[in-house]
């Protein structure tokens, strides 16, 4: 049988004016409100009719969403909690994922997503002449990385103080030679490793701690990455006594590489992650939480409020909360390693 809005309402106890107002992104629905009523149309199956509703607005009800890595667990729940959200309100999602220089200019180029969208998410960090291609297209943009730009509402997270609170664990714990595996190489323009490389830099100054280039490593923000940076980081004469890697995703790479070099978590080496991956409780790693499906459905949200009041422009940007998680791979630094 075929769900209606009628069901949706029946379902989260409110009216069908609220759920249409709700899956539309429209002001007037609490958030705790608005989340119900998405996961229930979501369970339901429900989706607005879109023949009566293209007719009236002229509107395609496609969203644009462009990624750089699809398969990455970062951009891949981003993607999936903002699809969930479109979907209920009755829009279908046209991807484009641009993970080689080439598939990027390629899409810039020729933009062949033009007048085939309502709106675009971009899951990437546009250059000054990308973001201009964007723009260019006259639909609503969103994005929820990098910081504030024209033309873009943006939904984020405070990078810098989130690897100053994973930095300054370490250092509040008595380490002094802390290393940090990166993902300074990609995806391009994505200013979230030079972000965190900052905040891992200020906490070192402010303890006094004199940065050794030697102590940080590239590991492409994946777990195979993670792991070669962290046996780079064992092969120094003097290897550090406690890790910062900015992703979970490269922790757990340099876990992989600790128990093949037989040293202990924590008693020998001390590791904290970044994001809070679904498989980050599992190991018991210590890491800072972001609320990375939140962030997409909140850009989604964003995109269909902007869509219903075009005129007021883009709304403000949104900083989701971040915070620290104290689990099982840190510690005191052993005395017998500590320098």
């Amino acid at each position: 049988m075929t769900v209606s809005i009628t069901d949706v309402a029946e379902a989260t106890g409110v009216s069908a004016s609220t759920v249409s107002r709700a899956l539309r992104g429209r002001p007037g629905v609490s958030e705790e409100m608005r989340a119900r009523i998405v996961a229930a149309a979501a369970e339901l199956g429900y989706t607005a009719s879109r023949s009566a509703s293209s007719l009236a607005s002229g509107r395609t009800y496609t969203i644009g969403v462009v990624v750089p890595y699809v398969g990455r667990w970062f951009f891949g729940t981003v993607l999936d909690s903002a699809e969930k959200v479109f979907s209920a309100a009755g829009y279908d999602v046209l991807l484009y994922n641009l993970g080689s220089p080439e598939a990027r200019k390629r899409f810039f180029t020729k933009l062949p997503i033009r007048k085939r969208v309502d709106a675009v998410l971009s899951l990437l960090i546009p250059d000054l002449e990308e973001a201009a291609a964007l723009r260019s297209l006259g639909v609503p943009l969103a994005t929820t990385v990098g910081g504030a730009r024209p033309g873009f509402t943006v939904v984020g997270i405070d990078d810098r103080g989130g690897a100053e609170s994973a930095v300054r664990h370490l250092v509040n714990l008595g380490h002094r030679r802390i290393g940090m595996i990166s993902g300074a190489s990609e995806p391009l323009h994505w200013t979230t490793p030079l972000d965190r490389r900052q905040g891992y830099l200020d906490v070192l100054a402010d303890a006094g701690i004199e940065p050794d280039p030697a102590l940080e490593a590239d590991g492409g923000y994946t777990v195979e990455g993670g792991e070669r940076a962290m046996t780079e980081l064992l092969a120094l004469r003097h290897p550090p006594t406690a890790v910062f890697a900015q992703s979970d995703e490269m922790a757990m790479g340099a876990l992989r590489a600790l128990r093949r070099h037989r040293l202990r978590v924590p008693e020998d080496v001390s590791v904290v992650g970044f994001d809070d991956h679904e498989l980050s409780e599992v190991v018991g790693l210590t890491t800072v939480a972001q609320p990375v499906a939140a962030q997409g459905r909140e850009a989604a949200q964003l995109l269909l409020a902007w869509l219903d009041g075009p005129d007021a422009g883009p709304p403000p940007p949104v900083e989701m909360p971040i915070r620290f998680v104290l689990r099982e791979t840190t510690a005191p630094p052993h005395t017998g390693r500590q320098r």
